[in-house]
Parts: C-alpha cells; structure tokens; sequence
C-alpha cells in the first residue's frame, strides 16, 4: 500500500528522467523498388527538372522519450523502429538522438 508521499516521491523520480528528442528516418532498401520515387522524378521532368538522377521517397518521425540513459533510449527507438515504425524487411533506418535539458 501507498502512502501519498511514497506517491509524491515516485512521481518527482520519475519525472526527473532525462528526456531525449530522436529524428528517424526511414527509407526503401536500395534493392526494392519505389514506385512513388519513380513518379516524383517523372513529374520533376515533365516540369523541366531533367538534371534529377534518382529520387527515394521515405519517412521521416519525430519522437520525444524520458529514458534512464542515452543508451536505454537509444535501445529503445531501435525496437520501435524494429517493431513498428520500419519494416526491416524492405526498409532500412537510421535515427540521431539529442539529450534534452533536464528537468529540475
């Protein structure tokens, strides 16, 4: 059973996590192809872009998370990356990850 101060306690920890903000960037392995590249670069040349050599459409997320460390939130992402917002099977990712300020 809680107390309402064990409540308070657990809720200023949890609070106090640092943050992290992550920019994740899914794209098409290079072995599949992309229809919506291919028309993006054929409506580029019908309107006289005909420099344009290639074109891969991808996705592009912003994501905020507390974690305890760098490292757990970067595991992190890499499993919603794995399990939701990629298909490893046709699309690779990457993602940059920055510290936020951290809360006082």
């Amino acid at each position: 059973m809680y107390s309402v101060e064990t409540v308070l306690v657990q809720s200023v920890a949890e609070s106090a996590m640092p943050q992290y903000s992550a920019r994740i960037y899914v794209t098409l392995r290079p072995s599949v192809l992309d229809p919506a590249g291919t028309a993006v670069q054929s409506g580029l040349a019908h309107m006289g872009y005909t420099n344009v050599d290639s074109i891969r459409i991808g996705k592009y997320i912003e994501l905020s998370l507390e974690a305890a460390d760098e490292a757990a939130a970067s595991q992190q992402i890499d499993r919603m990356c794995d399990q939701l917002l990629a298909n490893p099977v046709i699309e690779n990712y990457r993602f940059e990850l920055e510290a936020l300020a951290v809360p006082v």
